[in-house]
């Protein structure tokens, strides 16, 4: 996984004046004193991300894509980033510490924040062939326990309370990405990124089978929208979560959608979308999916009448989140085209849009 791990000299596309950011920060962020000397974390695929090292300690920034990008709308809102994590300090769900906000474009040509550099690991394969089975069974416990945490959490005492729009939360994320995925595919015959038989299919078909529990207007929380594995930082040595990161997808929404999109590696092949589908789970020390649920239930005191429905309802959420990621996808490949994707690895991301997609259109219609 060298591929995604540590960082590498900044990509041309996303260069900015680094003398002019080492100026702002010497002037609004307390303790902070250069030379500054910035890399770029391999891992991501939107907002870049880099690491802001000086003799004394290392910073993390997140940045909106360099002013040649094309954005799509709604996306790249490191804005909010910075607030969710920033209303979370101090709450169950680990998150690092946040400095500042700048929204001004003109220090670097592009709106960034920082955040504290949080030491520790970042776990790429979810087999986590390095461990053995006790370990395994321990790094998704606490997987399980964040997230039951962040969906636990009361948002409105954060300062969160508005951080969402209510109501409808399917019906509308399922009109975002759809959009998304329309303005992210070619329209002319043979130009690239193609589009999606099974993405039209789908489009069609999940709004008209939204179930009743995914229509429960009591069921609101803050979602992370990407919260898996490799977007968590643990303990250089313990199997505890130090830090929850890429919260850009993150709103007010139904904690169902959250946690079955997080399910979703146990149906993924591993290499196609760091999956662990048809892997023996039990042999390696990792929870069944039934197990997981579970225990997510039990932590976020769902009686069993709602767990039925959860398990009852599955293959809608599954069709739905592979939908999702697959517009998510589409959208990277989109970039390829470009010329603007954050990673290198962005091509090979951009090429799973279509297997998730047909994914999703099984599940669809075992869900009929």
């Amino acid at each position: 996984m060298d591929a995604f791990t540590g960082t590498r000299p900044v990509a041309d596309g996303h260069r900015f004046d680094t003398e002019a950011l080492a100026v702002y920060l010497q002037q609004h962020l307390a303790g902070f004193a250069g030379p500054l000397t910035v890399e770029q974390f391999k891992g991501g695929q939107s907002n870049p991300t880099y690491k802001l090292v000086t003799p004394d300690r290392a910073y993390v920034m997140r940045a909106k894509p360099g002013p040649a990008a094309k954005l799509l709308q709604s996306a790249h809102a490191i804005d909010r980033e910075y607030r969710v994590m920033d209303g979370l300090a101090g709450s169950d769900v680990p998150v690092p510490k946040m400095h500042l906000l700048c929204e001004d474009e003109s220090i670097i040509g592009r709106a960034f924040y920082v955040m504290g550099f949080v030491e520790g690991r970042v776990l790429w394969n979810q087999a986590l062939p390095d461990f053995s089975n006790a370990q395994r069974a321990e790094i998704y416990d606490e997987m399980n326990r964040v997230i039951a945490a962040l969906h636990s959490t009361d948002f409105r005492s954060r300062g969160l309370a508005d951080y969402g729009k209510p109501g409808n939360y399917f019906e509308r994320q399922i009109g975002r990405w759809s959009k998304q995925y329309l303005a992210s595919t070619a329209t002319e015959p043979g130009a690239e990124p193609a589009p999606i038989e099974a993405m039209q299919r789908l489009m069609e078909w999940l709004p008209a089978n939204i179930p009743a529990s995914a229509r429960d207007e009591s069921q609101v929380s803050i979602v992370h929208g990407d919260y898996r594995l490799d977007n968590l930082v643990f303990h250089p040595t313990e199997p505890r979560v130090l830090a929850v990161l890429d919260w850009e997808l993150s709103t007010l929404g139904h904690p169902l959608a959250d946690f079955s999109y997080h399910c979703m590696s146990w149906h993924i092949p591993p290499g196609s979308f760091r999956g662990i589908g048809g892997l023996d789970v039990a042999a390696l020390g990792i929870p069944s999916e039934a197990d997981y649920i579970r225990r997510y239930c039990t932590r976020t005191g769902r009686d069993q009448a709602s767990v039925d429905a959860l398990v009852t309802d599955w293959n809608f959420y599954m069709a739905y989140n592979l939908f999702r990621i697959a517009g998510i996808l589409q959208g990277i490949a989109r970039r390829v085209v470009d010329g603007t994707a954050s990673s290198a690895q962005a091509k090979a991301a951009g090429a799973g849009a279509r297997p998730l997609a047909e994914l999703g259109w099984a599940f669809a219609q075992r869900g009929r």
